[in-house]
C-alpha cells in the first residue's frame, strides 16, 4: 500500500508542471546511447507518447551517427573526421540519407505508433524544413594549407516549420531525421544537435530536451559532485574557451544558447541512459542533468 500511495505522490507532485507545459512544444534531439540499447529505446518512446496525451507537442529530431559508422563498415568504407564533421562524399550522403531516412526514422516512428502514439516520419528534405549550405570545417588558428573538403555536409540557413505546424494541429508527432536541403536541391548531412537547437528556436519551442550520454556538464569531469545543475550562457562560452566543455558536447550547448537565443525558455542536456530521464527532468521537483538558461 505504501508504494501505491507514493506512486500517487508522484503524479500530484507532476500536477503544476502538467498545467504549466500543457499545449506547450517540446523539442527532442534523440541520440547516443538511448538510441542503441533497446530497452532505452522503449523508455524514450513511452515518455514521448505520455507527453503527448498529457497535452504536450513533442517533436523529436535525430542523427544516427553510429548506425551510419556501421553501414560504412559492412560496405567497406571507413568513416572519416575532420574537426569533427563526418567527410561525406556522394557514396557515403547515399548511405547517410538510407540510414538516417529510410531505417531510423521508420523505426522510431513504427515504435511511437505501436504504443499508442500518432507519429509521422519526415526528413528536412519534406516541404523545405530544413535548408542548408555547405560547411567548411573551422581549422586551427596555426593550420597551414588547403581547408580539406567534407563533401556534402552542411550548415543550416533557414527552417520552414509549416508542415509541423500543420502535424502539430492536427495531434501528430513529427519525427524528423537531420538532412538539410540546399536551393539547388543538393541533400547535405546536418549535425542533429546543431539542426535540433535551429529547430527549436524557429518553433519558439517551451523547451529544447538534448538526450546524451552523460550525467550533464561538470565543473570538473573527473569530479561527479560538480554536476552543474544551472549553467548560464556567459559561463557555458568560458567553459568552451578553457576547454572544459569540448568534443561532441560543444554543438550540444551552442544548441541550447542558439535555442535561447531566439526566445526558448528553456534548454536541457540530460543523462539519455537513465531510464524515463526527460519524465525525471520536466515532471518532477528535483529534476536532473544541466540545465543552460540565460
Amino acid at each position: 500500500m505504501d508504494q501505491i500511495i507514493a506512486k500517487a505522490g508522484v503524479l500530484v507532485e507532476a500536477i503544476p508542471y502538467i498545467r504549466t507545459f500543457y499545449g506547450k512544444t517540446f523539442v527532442i534531439k534523440y541520440g547516443g546511447n538511448a538510441m542503441i540499447n533497446e530497452s532505452l529505446k522503449q523508455g524514450v518512446m513511452q515518455d514521448i507518447v505520455l507527453m503527448k496525451f498529457l497535452g504536450v507537442n513533442p517533436v523529436v529530431i535525430h542523427g544516427g551517427g553510429p548506425e551510419i559508422t556501421q553501414m560504412l563498415n559492412r560496405v567497406g568504407k571507413k568513416a572519416q573526421f575532420v574537426q569533427g564533421l563526418r567527410v561525406t562524399d556522394a557514396e557515403t550522403m547515399e548511405i547517410v540519407q538510407m540510414v538516417l531516412v529510410g531505417k531510423l526514422n521508420k523505426e522510431i516512428v513504427a515504435k511511437l505508433n505501436l504504443i499508442g502514439g500518432k507519429a509521422v516520419g519526415l526528413s528536412g528534405q519534406d516541404a523545405n524544413l530544413i535548408r542548408a549550405k555547405k560547411t567548411q570545417p573551422t581549422m586551427p588558428a596555426d593550420f597551414q594549407g588547403e581547408i580539406p573538403d567534407v563533401g556534402f555536409v552542411g550548415e543550416v540557413t533557414g527552417i520552414d516549420t509549416t508542415i509541423i505546424d500543420q502535424l502539430i494541429a492536427n495531434n501528430y508527432i513529427p519525427v524528423i531525421s537531420s538532412i538539410g536541403v540546399g536551393e539547388d536541391g543538393v541533400s547535405y548531412n546536418i549535425n542533429a544537435d546543431t539542426a535540433a537547437g535551429e529547430l527549436a528556436a524557429a518553433l519558439r519551442a517551451e523547451k529544447l530536451i538534448m538526450l546524451t550520454d552523460v550525467e550533464g556538464i561538470f565543473e570538473n569531469y573527473e569530479d561527479k559532485s560538480s554536476l552543474i545543475s544551472a549553467l548560464q550562457v556567459e559561463h557555458a562560452y568560458e567553459m568552451i574557451n578553457r576547454g572544459q566543455i569540448e568534443g561532441g558536447m560543444i554543438p550540444k550547448v551552442q544548441a541550447c544558447i542558439t535555442a535561447l537565443n531566439h526566445g526558448v525558455n528553456r534548454t536541457h542536456i540530460i543523462d539519455g541512459r537513465l531510464m524515463h530521464s526527460m519524465l525525471l527532468e520536466i515532471l518532477t521537483d528535483q529534476g536532473i542533468g544541466t540545465m543552460v538558461v540565460q
